[in-house]
């Protein structure tokens, strides 16, 4: 996956390329048929298919009083997610007050401009961009008419009676309703984190485990989870504890999600992993000793293994 860091970087793509356009936060099965959209015309008149997304949010820009405190995929994360889809290259712009104060023409044409040739633009039908929300899918189309650019425009996908949106799966991530995150995603849910150094403890208790920070991806309640983690290109089943350790550690400690990873043994510090929670298994709780903690997650480890072998 190539990443290109503002719109300029468009020229240099070789060739015709057919771009798709959005926040794209979690890309659910809605953002799925935007960018598919953009796919299937790189397929059929060939060329190169590339995602143009906003960081940071648009909404900590313009409204950061209603921006969620956090996001559904990282720029990395999303890379993963996009590359997996089929497109090519992914386009970072940084999202600014001045570049919001742009006009949506300006935009475009600076789309038009940087590309060596643009031959599709994909949105939602209801995306609306630029100053004073000056842009919408009804003058895309015109420009593209006078530009030369086909518009292709998805209509909002419904999971159980309701649009999907990225709101609507943060909450449901927040609520632990992971079925229901799985019908929005198309997928299961995951985060990406790194690995850094903690206190050794759980390799005392025969369980040495990875403490991970999440990279500000929304995170769903705090316990005990069987886990499916992914690092250095292979893929491995787990446990994780989600919270802040309170039998170890002082109150407002930090968040984090400490994992053990089942049959590896080895060193992951700095290490980027990426943990899909699979099944709840029980809250996070303080024990009065430490030798309770360790007969607790002796007893954790062996229902999340069970649930892995059936």
């Amino acid at each position: 996956m190539q990443i290109l860091h503002n719109i300029a970087e468009l020229q240099t793509i070789a060739g015709s390329v057919h771009l798709a356009l959005g926040v794209f936060d979690g890309v659910h099965v809605g953002h799925q048929e935007v960018i598919l959209n953009a796919v299937k015309s790189a397929r059929e008149e060939g060329g190169k298919v590339g995602v143009i997304t906003f960081e940071p949010h648009p909404v900590r820009v313009l409204a950061p009083d209603r921006a969620p405190s956090r996001i559904l995929a990282s720029i990395a994360h999303k890379a993963d997610l996009l590359g997996s889809m089929g497109v090519d290259f992914l386009c970072v712009q940084e999202f600014t007050l001045d570049f919001a104060a742009r006009e949506a023409r300006e935009f475009i044409g600076d789309l038009m401009k940087y590309s060596n040739d643009l031959e599709t633009i994909a949105v939602g039908e209801d995306w609306i961009f630029g100053k004073a929300r000056g842009g919408n899918v009804d003058k895309l189309r015109t420009w593209g008419a006078e530009m030369e650019f086909s518009v292709t425009a998805a209509a909002p996908v419904m999971v159980d009676g309701e649009r999907v949106s990225s709101t609507r799966v943060r909450q449901a991530v927040r609520d632990g309703n992971l079925t229901a995150v799985r019908k929005m995603l198309g997928r299961p849910y995951d985060v990406v984190g790194t690995v850094i150094e903690g206190k050794k403890l759980a390799r005392t208790l025969g369980f040495p485990t990875a403490n991970v920070v999440v990279h500000n991806e929304q995170l769903p309640p705090d316990g005990v989870w069987s886990l499916k983690v992914k690092f250095r290109g292979e893929s491995y089943n787990g446990i994780g504890n989600l919270g802040r350790r309170p039998t170890v550690e002082q109150e407002g400690a930090r968040r984090l999600l400490e994992i053990h990873v089942f049959d590896f043994d080895g060193d992951l510090y700095g290490e980027t992993i990426d943990a899909e929670f699979v099944t709840y298994l029980r809250k996070e709780k303080k024990f009065e000793s430490v030798e309770e903690l360790k007969s607790q997650i002796k007893a954790d480890v062996a229902e999340a293994k069970l649930a892995f072998s059936k």
